[in-house]
């Protein structure tokens, strides 16, 4: 406790007892989903002001795994402006006759701007931004342009047609044409060929073989992932697409790299990536990235060869900027406070797309310093805001409005063409890195011997700590695999005997199917035998009615004949004894000239009678024939109708038993004759 090195601020330290129950939260790593909050409450003594005033600050908190890289030197500061209102006590006088003074009220900053509400804001409340100004934009913002002249295109067209005939070497001017930005629609061929993994197949199969390992970072993945690129299509929803394909990227490179693994910012490297290639190739490009163009050093060795590019920037900026830099060194504002992102994501967490795809092209053909090109650019245009920043305001300056300045595609060309044009000399930076190793040696030969054996044996208690953290999760695992095996086998086991039983089950009733089958073929059988039977009888039938309707026919035709020739005879004799009777004289005056007999009446009328009655008998007769001759045809009709009943019962009857055959039931039965044909039922288990 006590004023701070500038003098400008009074520190406040606070300690307590990690081993206290009610601070067991802060010794659990706080779940994804959740939020821990910390209240901080300091009561200040005011001279003239009755009673102490208590200042409340509620800040969010995150507790780390203890083998999670986080970066340290990037924590955001939270800061909190109060507003006290006093009124002078009526008579009140201190011991040294000044008036007294009461406290009428105590707002924060965020309550006066949002209409003087005397209450304290929920934490919900305070994260979220009251107005756009103060908020950051969303990692994966920004609309990326697709329209490139024709021009381009051509002198792009002959560059690449060059290369390609010649992969070893870049094509000259190449340089020229990647400054103005590369292209969207070339970008993913580009970005291959200019990080030499265009041809990698070993590469690209290694991946295939990684992304089937576990990672120990698993976790620390899998929360990255949702956070990386929330404002971008591809990588918003939950279990989509891209996010699948950006958990398996991390995550092959981190079983790929055992001596980084996986940091957090390399997700938002990989989504660049993403959004122009496949997984595969995006793997490929990342890993070229992370080792042949040094960016994994920066995570080696606590950090050490970042911290060196943070002096060689510091360094540019006092000779380039020194107004700037000496406006920094005022404020004890340091390059690790704003420019941890910009060289460990490279620009891609917190900038829009449109400037972070054109920094990735240059980044693939002039290497890693181009970073230093681009901060130069960012700190010259934002030079005069800097200035009249003071340090809470400068940090926020970076967080918020540096990144909101460049969502127009016109501002970032601008700022990208500035970096081009400025001049990072290579001798230069080497000798800023000669510079910061010979700072750093002799800090540590001025440093006492005690310390550095201290901060040594931290540093190596936390890699054991890691270590046994790793290992205990490595065991836990094992056990819970072994575990869940045994449940696996146990399941196994008792499907297995479900699978007997079910056998059992199934061959007893196909012995039970097997029989009714030869019943049903049995009385099949019986059925067909009575139906050739009645068939036969009807056939037999058939062939009676047949010859009785022959006969009649044969009868009814001999009738015919002999009533003809009986008409002819008759005809004859009648004519004979016209002839007769006309040739007598006496006989001739009987009948008429036209030949009608004319006898006496009564003689005719007994003549008429006995004509007619043998006429009726005659016409009865005939009835009678033809009435047997339609009772025959009746019979023959019915004979054939119960011929076509019985042919249609047969037909029917065979269908059924075809159908018998065909059925489900016999091809489960086939089925299962199969099955148990080809599976050996599993000996039974020793008691």
């Amino acid at each position: 406790m006590g004023k701070s090195a500038d003098g400008k601020a009074y520190v406040i330290t606070g300690t307590w007892d990690p081993t206290t129950p009610v601070f067991q939260m802060l010794n659990e790593d706080t779940p994804k989903d959740k939020q821990v909050f910390m209240t901080v409450a300091v009561d200040l003594v005011v001279t003239e002001v009755v009673e102490p005033v208590r200042f409340l600050m509620e800040a969010p908190v995150r507790v780390y795994p203890s083998n999670e890289r986080f970066w340290y030197f990037s924590r955001k500061t939270f800061s909190e402006t109060f507003y006290l209102k006093l009124k002078q006590q009526g008579g009140a006088r201190g011991s040294q006759g000044d008036a007294m003074l009461e406290v009428v009220s105590l707002q924060r900053h965020s309550e006066r701007t949002n209409g003087g509400r005397g209450r304290l804001q929920s934490p919900t409340e305070e994260e979220e931004p009251e107005e756009d100004s103060d908020s950051e934009i969303s990692s994966g913002t920004g609309d990326v342009s697709k329209d490139c002249p024709e021009k381009i295109l051509e002198s792009w067209g002959s560059i690449l047609n060059r290369w390609h005939s010649n992969l070893c070497v870049r094509p000259k001017g190449l340089s020229a044409l990647v400054r103005p930005g590369v292209p969207e629609a070339l970008r993913a061929e580009v970005w291959q060929l200019l990080s030499g993994c265009h041809s990698d197949q070993d590469l690209l199969e290694r991946y295939r073989i990684l992304i089937t390992k576990d990672s120990a970072q698993e976790g620390v993945i899998t929360r990255d992932i949702h956070r990386t690129f929330p404002a971008h299509d591809y990588f918003k929803d939950s279990n989509g697409d891209g996010q699948d394909s950006l958990y398996k990227i991390c995550k092959a490179y981190s079983v790929y790299d055992e001596e980084i693994g996986y940091c957090q910012g390399q997700s938002f490297l990989a989504a660049v990536l993403l959004l122009h290639m496949p997984e595969e190739q995006a793997f490929c490009v990342l890993v070229k990235i992370m080792y042949e163009y040094g960016l994994r050093a920066l995570y080696k060795n606590n950090f050490e060869e970042l911290h060196c590019k943070f002096y060689q920037l510091e360094r540019l900026l006092q000779e380039q900027l020194p107004e700037l830099w000496s406006h920094f060194q005022e404020m004890n504002l340091e390059a690790h406070m704003y420019a941890s992102q910009w060289f460990l994501t490279l620009f891609t967490a917190k900038f829009p797309l449109c400037m972070v795809f054109h920094i990735t092209d240059l980044l693939l053909c002039e290497g890693l310093n181009i970073i230093f090109n681009v901060a130069l650019a960012l700190l010259k245009t934002s030079k005069e805001d800097l200035l009249q920043a003071d340090f809470e305001g400068a940090l926020k300056f970076f967080r918020v409005q540096l990144p909101k300045r460049y969502r127009a595609a016109e501002n970032a060309r601008r700022l990208m063409e500035q970096a081009c044009n400025i001049k990072v000399p290579t001798k230069k930076l080497k000798k800023f890195e000669k510079e910061y190793q010979s700072l750093r040696e002799s800090q540590l030969q001025q440093e006492d011997p005690i310390d550095r054996y201290q901060r040594e044996n931290r540093r190596l208690q936390e890699a054991s700590m890691r270590l046994e953290q790793e290992n205990d999760d490595l065991a836990h695992e094992l056990v819970t695999s072994k575990i869940a095996l045994r449940n696996d086998l146990d399941q196994a086991e008792d499907k297995a005997d479900a699978l007997n039983k079910e056998l059992l089950n199934t061959k007893q009733r196909l012995v039970e199917t097997e029989e009714e089958k030869r019943r049903q073929e049995e009385e099949t059988a019986q059925l067909k035998e009575v139906f050739r039977r009645e068939l036969e009888k009807a056939e037999s039938e058939i062939k009676k009615t047949t010859a009785i309707i022959a006969e009649y026919k044969q009868i009814c035709s001999q009738l015919s004949t002999r009533l003809e020739k009986q008409q002819a005879a008759t005809k004859e004799e009648l004519d004979i004894v016209k002839s007769k009777v006309m040739s007598c004289e006496r006989c001739r005056e009987v009948f008429s000239k036209d030949g009608a007999l004319q006898m006496p009446a009564a003689l005719g009328e007994s003549r008429r009678s006995e004509q007619d009655e043998e006429k009726d008998s005659l016409k009865a007769q005939l009835r009678e024939l033809e009435l047997e001759l339609a009772q025959t045809k009746l019979q023959l009709v019915e004979a054939k109708c119960k011929i076509q009943e019985l042919e249609h019962q047969r037909g029917v009857l065979m269908t059924e038993v075809q159908a018998a055959k065909n059925s489900w039931f016999s091809k489960t039965l086939g089925s299962l004759k199969t099955s148990s044909s080809n599976q050996t039922p599993p000996s039974p288990k020793e008691g």
